[in-house]
């Protein structure tokens, strides 16, 4: 029996779980849901009906992205990228990526959710909380493991990038050079490429081990 996720494509948090996963090269079955209709099964084991979701083989249900890469980088981590994430830095940089920079992401790219929102108001604040320090940190060494990897990276990865997304133009013309050189490089990564396979709706679909994990690669910035 291999563990059961329930995922949807395009969301952050589904992205660092089904990255950790490919990473840590476990064979797990992903079920793509529907977002309209979510399926009974899910909402049973997790009444939250938010994606991820994880079904491990003993039955354990993972509700949060966070706990899904713990579980997977700390038991099948011989590189120690989960050790490395536990560092207070990453740590720090994690905090503000799950917390004022997700707030303000969601009112830059969704204002009309949020009454009186000013999305170029929030779109700053979401440089200065996040990006400005990761580009800093980013200056010093090719990823936030040091010259490789670690969880931390994938974590923050998915929400740069749809950060980036909501105007590419304005965010190519920020001066993070370090941090866009980063993500180019996160966005062509093979683990990436594995983890955004397109599966089909509702159904459960195997995902094989990522193959490129024998050894991690030294990192996708690393040459910049």
């Amino acid at each position: 029996m291999v563990p059961l996720l329930y995922s949807y494509r395009r969301c952050p948090y589904a992205m660092r779980a089904r990255m950790a996963l490919l990473r840590a090269g476990i064979e797990f079955d992903a079920h793509e849901i529907v977002l309209r209709d979510k399926p009974a099964e899910m909402l049973a084991r997790s009444p939250k009906g938010t994606v991820p979701v994880l079904v491990r083989p003993d039955g354990e249900v993972l509700e949060q992205s966070l706990d899904i890469m713990q579980w997977a980088l700390s038991a099948h981590d011989p590189s120690g990228e989960w050790t490395r994430a536990q560092q207070p830095e990453n740590l720090a940089l994690l905090s503000a990526c799950d917390g004022p920079f997700k707030r303000h992401l969601d009112r830059t790219k969704y204002p009309e959710r949020f009454d009186g929102a000013d999305p170029a108001s929030h779109r700053a604040q979401a440089v200065e909380v996040l990006l400005r320090p990761l580009d800093a940190r980013l200056q010093k060494a090719a990823q936030l493991g040091g010259d490789g990897p670690c969880a931390t990276d994938l974590a923050i990865f998915p929400f740069v990038r749809q950060f980036a997304a909501v105007d590419p133009v304005w965010f190519e013309q920020q001066p993070l050079p370090a941090l866009k050189a980063w993500l180019a490089g996160w966005l062509s990564h093979p683990l990436f490429t594995a983890a955004m396979a397109k599966l089909p709706s509702g159904q459960v679909v195997r995902f094989p081990p990522w193959p490129a994990l024998k050894p991690p690669p030294a990192g996708p910035a690393a040459t910049r």
